[in-house]
């Protein structure tokens, strides 16, 4: 593969700050440690922790913070006790359930020890997955990345930048499955298709919102596309996809803010990986570093 040629003196802060707004706890000191069994899994805040009180058959804290009951010992009775406690708690305003259940893990690699509705993710401070494709074509003209552009509807970044696909890795399906899923869902792409993505790593980060703590791990690959191919939406995810050149994406990440907040690490990682960015300079090592903050 001939990289693309690096940006001269390329901004390097214009970049950190995507990441420094993706990281923007320096400590979890304030917040409570949740644990399943003797595994953290979690970080809930103070009021949470509050509400998570008036439920003792449940619930036990301890001076290592609260954990879920020892008499919940496997994963689908810790599930339908949390999903009980999750519905009373979006009763009472402290989250927003959104009717999908990701899987709760220590670390990606680690076993499910539980379900827990999507929305309920930050609240607790369990780490969430997705994945991340960045779809590109090599043109006579230089490397072209495919981008979408986000529904107007949408809760989170309404109307702004996003990758060619991207989605949450929902409970019971592995990475790959759901790379393949969210591929047909979102851009129309065939799965035999969807299924030459290469994996090429993944970037975190943990983020103070206000529904909570997100650790996010997305899991990013990179698919080549004919340069025939178009993408269709097939949801109401995403209103159209545009192919950009993929040095005036560098440059919208660079200057301005209308991408994803998120989606602007998977891409600065693209960037580095392919040239755009010159991987070998001392603030690159900097860069990398912060692309993955979750353990």
């Amino acid at each position: 593969m001939t990289p693309a040629s690096p940006r001269p003196d390329p901004d390097w802060p214009a970049f950190e700050r995507h990441v420094a707004a993706c990281n923007n706890i320096a400590s979890p000191a304030n917040l409570i440690r949740f644990r399943i069994g003797e595994e953290q899994v979690g970080w809930v805040g103070v009021d949470l922790a509050r509400a998570l009180a008036f439920y003792p058959r449940d619930f036990h804290f301890d001076g290592r913070g609260v954990a879920l009951s020892s008499r919940l010992r496997a994963p689908g009775a810790r599930s339908q006790a949390l999903a009980a406690v999750v519905r009373g708690l979006a009763g009472r305003g402290h989250l927003t359930l959104r009717q999908e259940n990701f899987d709760v893990r220590p670390s990606p690699e680690d076993p499910v020890l539980a379900q827990l509705d999507r929305g309920a993710m930050p609240a607790f401070g369990v780490m969430s997955q997705g994945v991340h494709v960045n779809g590109f074509v090599r043109r006579a003209d230089g490397l072209h990345v495919w981008v979408g552009l986000r529904s107007r509807n949408k809760s989170v970044a309404p109307g702004q930048l996003d990758n060619l696909v991207a989605g949450g890795v929902p409970a019971g399906l592995s990475v790959a499955e759901t790379m393949v899923k969210e591929a047909a869902e979102e851009a129309s792409i065939p799965p035999e298709l969807a299924g030459q993505a290469r994996p090429v790593g993944r970037v975190s980060y943990v983020m103070a919102t206000p529904e909570g703590l997100r650790r996010d791990v997305l899991h990013c690959h990179d698919l080549e596309l004919p340069e025939g191919f178009v993408p269709r939406p097939n949801d109401n995810e995403v209103e159209r996809f545009e192919l950009w050149p993929a040095a005036q994406l560098l440059a919208e990440v660079r200057d301005r803010g209308q991408v994803k907040f998120n989606v602007n690490l998977v891409l600065i990682d693209f960037f580095l990986r392919h040239g755009l960015l010159d991987a070998s300079a001392p603030e690159a090592a900097s860069l990398r570093a912060g692309l993955d903050q979750v353990a």
